[in-house]
């Protein structure tokens, strides 16, 4: 818990950082009518860090302490750097260290291996907080083409809820997508206060009212295995079950595989896409390899 003698300036330090940020700047529509106190109210502060206007008016007021995890979220609210974060961390008086910025994760080459060998199978590598480590031919023809999303930028839950193609692909994406919601929600229990997850929810709260209001609301249970139902472009309508394999060597990474039953449209039309796209992809892949 922290020190209460560093309570009032705790409090103090989120009004000053508070009043610097603009209603647009968060992503906040503005009614353009006059405000009383420059930059956020108190309410919007609260709304986007999915806690009651009263438990963060205690904060500013330095009344009640603040748990790591809202940290970690007011840390991405507050858009606050490294040195902000660093000072907001030793203000509540945290005997743990702010998270800083991990290494940037690489497929494991075991992996990387296992998707080129599964031709007839679409197969992708998730890392940290649902990033894209890798992906084999059949799945950039089924899902998207990966390699046109800037590596910094390829995570599946950004997709899914920012991409407008990558959504109409669901036909049941309200179901995947809050199970990708519940899926960063563990994680940032499980690691709190991690900058590249802290500015992903921060993206994605902006961005789409759904993903804001599921992360603010109670919690959904993620799933490691599951039924995906797609509408392709070139093959219609496809029922695939997905599953998921934790990495030995990396236990962030997850081999994610999908497949349908034998003797289905689903599976003629996986096999069909195969034939399709799998022969040109692996030309191209070895032309620049």
């Amino acid at each position: 818990m922290c020190s209460k003698a560093r309570l009032p300036e705790l409090g103090e330090f989120l009004k000053v950082c508070r009043a610097q940020l603009s209603p647009r700047t968060v992503g906040l529509p503005e009614s353009g009518a006059p405000r009383r106190v420059p930059g956020l109210r108190r309410e919007e502060v609260a709304q986007l860090a999915g806690i009651s206007t009263d438990c963060y008016t205690r904060f500013e007021q330095g009344r009640s302490p603040v748990a790591t995890s809202v940290l970690a979220t007011l840390v991405r609210v507050l858009h606050l750097d490294d040195d902000q974060r660093d000072h907001l961390f030793t203000l509540a008086a945290r005997d743990e260290c702010a998270p800083r910025r991990r290494p940037a994760q690489k497929v494991q080459p075991q992996l990387r291996r296992l998707l080129d060998e599964l031709t007839g199978t679409p197969g992708l590598v998730l890392g940290r907080h649902m990033d894209i480590l890798a992906w084999n031919a059949l799945a950039a023809a089924l899902l998207t083409d990966f390699e046109r999303v800037p590596e910094k930028k390829r995570n599946y839950a950004r997709l899914l809820f920012t991409d407008p193609g990558f959504r109409e692909l669901c036909l049941d994406w309200r179901t995947v997508a809050r199970s990708c919601v519940a899926q960063l929600r563990m994680e940032a229990a499980k690691c709190p206060g991690y900058p590249e997850l802290t500015a992903l929810v921060g993206e994605l709260s902006v961005a789409d009212a759904d993903f804001r209001q599921w992360w603010a609301g109670r919690q959904v249970p993620g799933l490691r295995v599951g039924t995906k139902r797609l509408r392709h472009p070139v093959v219609g309508d496809l029922t695939l079950d997905w599953d998921s394999l934790t990495c030995t060597a990396d236990p962030a990474q997850q081999l994610v595989i999908m497949t349908a039953e034998p003797g289905t449209p689903s599976h003629d039309g996986l096999r069909f896409l195969a034939s399709w796209t799998v022969a040109p992809y692996q030309r191209a892949r070895d032309a620049t390899a």
